[in-house]
């Protein structure tokens, strides 16, 4: 059997960002139609947390702490933007009621409850994973 079929994985991290309401951020961007979490690619030598920081810092000016961030789990569905591709995604959860902005390659965000009647369109790892996961009952 010929491995030249197989998807290429693309190994990310990314942020599953929720507030007070349950609502999650997802972000769009340029030149793409699909929302997802805020997050990218694990660069060489890169833990997946780092990652996960320098992201977050980059696309909406956050500053995560190692403690806030809490590790779901790696999970894979096709890449949204990238044809032939699946992502393997290492998703963390963070709780923001702050506001956000915005910024490098993202044109916009949203915060979206997973009861809305009509969703955006979603990346397959948003919509095949993310949704479903258990809200955490964290009191603060």
């Amino acid at each position: 059997m010929s491995s030249d079929s197989a998807p290429l994985i693309v190994r990310i991290s990314a942020a599953v960002i929720r507030d007070g309401q349950g609502r999650f951020l997802l972000v769009r961007k340029r030149g793409t139609t699909a929302f997802m979490q805020a997050g990218g690619k694990i660069e060489t030598g890169e833990t997946s947390l780092a990652a996960l920081q320098r992201e977050l810092m980059e696309e909406l000016g956050l500053v995560v702490e190692a403690a806030e961030a809490k590790f779901l789990g790696c999970f894979e569905a096709e890449a949204a933007n990238e044809p032939g591709h699946r992502v393997q995604a290492d998703l963390f959860e963070l709780s923001l009621d702050g506001p956000v902005t915005a910024a490098a390659e993202i044109e916009e965000l949203i915060w979206l409850s997973p009861s809305a009647p009509a969703l955006p369109s979603l990346a397959p790892l948003t919509r095949e994973h993310v949704l479903r996961l258990p809200r955490q009952t964290n009191e603060h």
